[in-house]
């Protein structure tokens, strides 16, 4: 049997549920999630393996129309990324209506010849069968797709057969990574991705954008591993928010952390958080390079 392996990413609105999927399909919890829009900010390779078929899924930032510096070198992120990769899935929610952030998506698609462009009807869950039929029907409509396919990431009701049907149209190949492989992002940038997603789960919508969490330092000694994460926002303001009340909040996002981390690590940690600022540094392109961006 021929062996296929290749490169997919998922494209779509904020909030559709592309890292949820990704994490989904691999079985692990690889992207970070959250209902807060432009949660992902980087590019994170997730590797799914089965028998023959080798699927690599790219994360991307979600494509929007920037009003920062930062949010400009997001765009040129996936657009790099989509210049790349050899399918392109489009997420559609079967429970929300086709609006103009999707359109304005489809337009971009048309800049990336060289992938298959595939429909993915999302959040079946949450509407009936007829539903997701009509939706089917009307995503069908919006231009010619490879493939348009109906699943959900909570139920993971139609994963199986959406793996199935994308290898087929991958390129032929031999595996591109080990087979154990589930990605190649280091523990070092994904510490700092943990806590960037508890902050984003127990604060208000104004801190996301202005937020960055960046690794100090990780210290081995007998008996007991330190971690030294850094909170960066933009105002004082900010700071004293996740600060909280005698460091009420601060608690709370460490609380929220560090079970993930002494999972990652395998091995109970102390966990030190501390928060800086930055002015205007999504604005800054020192304090952007500075961050990776």
């Amino acid at each position: 049997m021929t062996s296929r392996s290749g490169f997919m990413s998922f494209v779509g609105r904020p909030n559709v549920g592309k890292s949820t999927l990704m994490n989904a399909l691999i079985g692990e919890k690889i992207a970070i999630t959250s209902s807060k829009p432009q949660t992902t900010r980087k590019t994170i390779r997730g590797i799914v393996t089965r028998g023959d078929g080798q699927l690599i899924i790219v994360d991307t930032p979600g494509l929007h129309r920037p009003r920062t510096l930062l949010g400009e070198r997001l765009n040129a992120l996936v657009e790099t990324t989509l210049g790349d990769v050899d399918v392109i899935g489009m997420c559609l929610p079967a429970d929300e209506a086709i609006g103009k952030g999707d359109l304005f998506i489809l337009e971009q698609l048309a800049r990336y010849p060289r992938a298959k462009v595939v429909a993915i009807v999302t959040k079946t869950d949450r509407v009936s069968s007829t539903t997701v039929l009509n939706k089917l029907a009307e995503v069908g409509e919006l231009r010619e797709w490879t493939l348009v396919v109906p699943l959900s990431a909570v139920t993971a009701d139609g994963l199986d057969e959406f793996f199935d049907a994308i290898i087929p149209i991958m390129p032929e190949s031999p595996h591109l990574y080990p087979d154990d492989s589930v990605s190649d992002e280091s523990v070092e940038n994904r510490i700092p991705e943990i806590v960037r997603e508890a902050v984003l789960e127990e604060l208000s919508d104004e801190l996301p954008h202005s937020l960055a969490v960046t690794l100090m330092d990780i210290v081995r000694e007998s008996g007991r591993t330190k971690v030294f994460v850094t909170l960066i926002v933009e105002r004082d303001s900010q700071k004293g928010i996740i600060i909280g009340h005698r460091g009420s909040m601060l608690r709370l996002i460490g609380e929220r952390s560090r079970p993930q981390i002494e999972a990652l690590l395998g091995t109970k940690i102390y966990l030190d958080l501390h928060v800086t600022i930055a002015k205007d540094w999504q604005r800054d392109p020192k304090a952007l390079g500075k961050l990776g961006f």
